[in-house]
């Protein structure tokens, strides 16, 4: 008996990440059938990558987030659209407006502080490892320190790439 573990002929990695990432359609999609209102004190972060296939942002947004980028769904975003392959919602950056649309397959996590809550996953896109990057300013709380606990709720799902 060999302690190599054979290649996988089913793509589990894959499959789960879709899955995870049904979750969070399934939590925004219970926010605009809610009304658009988030319930208590619930806030979402949502990492995506900018570059990602499908994803919508304004140029200026792009220029300053090449790579990556995280919203903040708290008090201030509107016209938040559910669908199958991802969702779209209109926030402020510095007082301005923008409209963004960001497939599920281009999102690397999502994190409710709140009730210390979170998934990583897996870029999509590439396995480029993400630039520095600053934080996207949308008008949430400022050094509010939420979101700072030990992460034993995140969901990391890992597995290992043979190439």
């Amino acid at each position: 008996m060999s302690n190599d573990t054979p290649d996988s002929l089913i793509p589990y990695d894959e499959i789960v990440q879709e899955a995870l990432r049904a979750v969070v359609g399934r939590v925004l999609g219970a926010i605009v059938n809610g009304g658009g209102t988030l319930p208590g004190t619930h806030h979402f972060y949502i990492t995506f990558k900018t570059g990602a296939p499908g994803v919508s942002i304004p140029p200026h947004l792009r220029e300053r987030f090449p790579d990556e980028m995280t919203i903040v769904l708290q008090n201030k975003f509107w016209d938040l659209e559910v669908g199958a392959q991802g969702f779209s919602v209109s926030l402020t950056f510095n007082q301005v407006p923008a409209k963004l649309t960001i497939p599920f397959a281009a999102i690397t996590a999502f994190v409710d502080p709140a009730v210390d809550f979170g998934l990583q996953f897996q870029a999509a896109v590439d396995e480029l490892a993400p630039e520095a990057h600053d934080d996207a300013e949308n008008d949430g709380p400022d050094g509010s320190g939420e979101g700072d606990g030990d992460g034993s709720n995140v969901v990391t799902v890992d597995f290992g790439r043979k190439k």
